[in-house]
């Protein structure tokens, strides 16, 4: 950009220095690689007093900024920090939450070691299924959808490794619990309902 500025200011000095007859001289300019031809100004072109400046075409002018800069400079978009909380669709009323299946099994007797609260995987940071409520254990995972369609597809994709009542799936995919054991986690399921 500055050598630019100063190219043409040096054209700009060199035009208005001229011979002892009045005749303005310009320095020879060569087109450009492109081959698009390049206008020379003449002392036809030039202002002179008492005669206004030629029409301009209202091109932008040849001076382009240095690099990959842009020529006008737009304003910063701010964005928040962090982005907002992800927000869960709600359990349908009347389903038991997710919590609240696996203090039934406890009760029942029946194994849920390392329970935790993995709902946040419902969400689109997660595993993006659209649930509700998330509790894992070690034995079974429990997930509680906003509705009984949601819940049917959920457990139809994991066919054979999942049971569903209502809008609560019991997915046995990454649990040990075994085969034989699993019918008394789905009684225990069915008795909420």
């Amino acid at each position: 950009m500055v050598l630019a500025a100063v190219a043409l200011g040096a054209a700009v000095a060199l035009g208005g220095c001229g011979n002892d007859e009045g005749e303005h001289l310009l320095p020879a300019t060569s087109p450009p690689a492109t081959g698009s031809p390049v206008a020379t100004p003449t002392a036809a072109d030039s202002p002179t007093p008492g005669r206004s400046a030629p029409a301009s075409s209202g091109a932008p002018p040849a001076v382009s900024p240095a690099g990959d800069a842009p020529a006008v400079q737009e304003p910063t978009e701010r964005r928040p920090a962090s982005p907002p909380p992800v927000v869960l669709p709600l359990r349908p009323a009347g389903a038991p939450g997710a919590r609240q299946v696996v203090d039934a099994f406890r009760a029942a007797g029946l194994a849920v070691p390392n329970a935790r609260d993995r709902s946040v995987d419902c969400g689109p940071d997660g595993l993006g299924l659209g649930c509700s409520e998330v509790v894992a254990t070690d034995a079974v995972t429990v997930y509680v959808f906003p509705d009984e369609t949601s819940a049917g597809d959920i457990a139809q994709t994991w066919s054979g490794q999942s049971y569903r009542r209502g809008a609560v799936v019991l997915n046995y995919l990454e649990a040990r619990t075994p085969a034989a054991a699993r019918a008394r986690y789905e009684q225990v399921l069915a008795g909420l309902s």
